[in-house]
């Protein structure tokens, strides 16, 4: 015949249940309603027709050779490719500082039936190391070269 469970063994048991159940709904619930996604320019185009109108995130690398700014209208674009496919990006207001080519980006907004994925969002993927512009160098000269690349 089984022993019957004292008081603090039962106790014991409750709270490691309890503790089970929180970390499963932390897992299982919780967490993976907040995390947040993007799709890659192959998934967004796979989406066909349905990926039109609604907000999204769209991830990857800015395709060299690809970005034009209007300084006038303040209109980036640039191609954002995952190396199989690439979708046009146009991006209203002025680039971030660490804006380049082949730089890793994620950019919020919503993909047009014009194929044209329009951000109001832009965000730069970076590494965790800060290094200041060499001696000499100011960083507002990127933005002096990318003019001067689109005759601005």
């Amino acid at each position: 015949m089984a022993k019957p469970l004292s008081g603090k063994s039962a106790g014991l048991l409750v709270g490691a249940g309890v503790v089970l159940l929180a970390l499963g709904y932390l897992i299982w619930g919780g967490i993976g309603s907040n995390l947040v996604y993007f799709y890659t320019p192959t998934e967004l185009l796979a989406k066909g027709r349905t990926a039109y109108d609604k907000a999204a995130r769209l991830g990857g690398m800015v395709k060299a050779g690809t970005p034009t700014w209007n300084a006038t209208t303040r209109e980036l674009r640039f191609g954002l490719t995952d190396g199989e496919a690439t979708v046009t990006v146009i991006s209203m207001g002025t680039p971030p500082q660490m804006f380049t080519e082949a730089q890793g980006v994620v950019v919020e907004g919503v993909y047009g039936a014009d194929s044209l994925f329009r951000s109001n969002k832009l965000m730069i993927k970076h590494g965790n190391e800060y290094r200041p512009p060499p001696p000499g160098q100011h960083p507002a000269q990127y933005y002096r070269e990318l003019f001067q690349k689109q005759g601005t």
